[in-house]
């Protein structure tokens, strides 16, 4: 049984600009791109590389893991806001699953039935679980031979607290000024705002669970 594609990350990432009320030559000019490029990626022609998402949900300040969910709930929101004595993200979340319980992505998530994401440069996220009112990305990450987070070689930063460990293959890390290769057990941690690229020189994908914990992004 094969992962579940998530549809239309461009219509997503569309929904979200116009929300916020930016034009597609501006947040082209903010992640230094052109807008034909942000054209094709929200018309799903083109696929964003690693890099390029991330600048993109910086940029509308959103996070990753809402555009797996574009809409986690009004009735939420509503719920908060007329309980009282509970932590807000618990009542958001209790909201969500009330509202809307087949959105729950969790507390089990079989192996065929997760949601994927197929970025540019050979890269593949699998969703492995959430709980609504989180800002919290929990990824199987898949580099394919050759593949990159960055398809121009560049490095990316963006808000948040990155944990992962591989699990298969090889995979070099670029952080800062220094270059780690991981290899199956190796694990890592380092704050997301430091310049960083992933890559995989070898013949084989290289597999891992990574946690990208993304605090304040709304």
């Amino acid at each position: 049984m094969s992962p579940v594609s998530v549809p239309s990350l461009g219509a997503r990432i569309r929904q979200e600009r116009l929300a916020k009320g930016v034009s597609l030559r501006a947040l082209a000019r903010e992640i230094g791109v052109s807008a034909s490029l942000v054209s094709q990626i929200e018309t799903g022609k083109s696929q964003p590389s690693v890099s390029t998402l991330y600048a993109i949900t910086t940029a509308l300040s959103i996070s990753v893991e809402s555009l797996f969910d574009a809409y986690e709930g009004q009735g939420a929101l509503t719920a908060t806001a007329t309980v009282s004595g509970a932590p807000a993200t618990v009542l958001h979340a209790l909201a969500a699953f009330a509202a809307d319980p087949g959105r729950r992505i969790g507390p089990l998530v079989a192996a065929g039935a997760r949601e994927t994401l197929e970025l540019d440069s050979g890269v593949v996220w699998e969703r492995l679980g959430h709980v609504p009112g989180t800002d919290v990305d929990f990824l199987q990450v898949t580099y394919r031979p050759g593949g990159s987070s960055s398809s121009s070689g560049g490095l990316m930063r963006h808000a948040g607290t990155e944990y992962g460990y591989l699990t298969s293959g090889e995979l070099v890390l670029t952080l800062g000024f220094d270059e780690h290769t991981l290899r199956p057990g190796d694990a890592v941690c380092f704050e997301s705002t430091t310049p960083h690229r992933y890559r995989n020189d070898g013949a084989e994908p290289a597999v891992g669970v990574w946690f990208v914990f993304s605090e304040g992004v709304q």
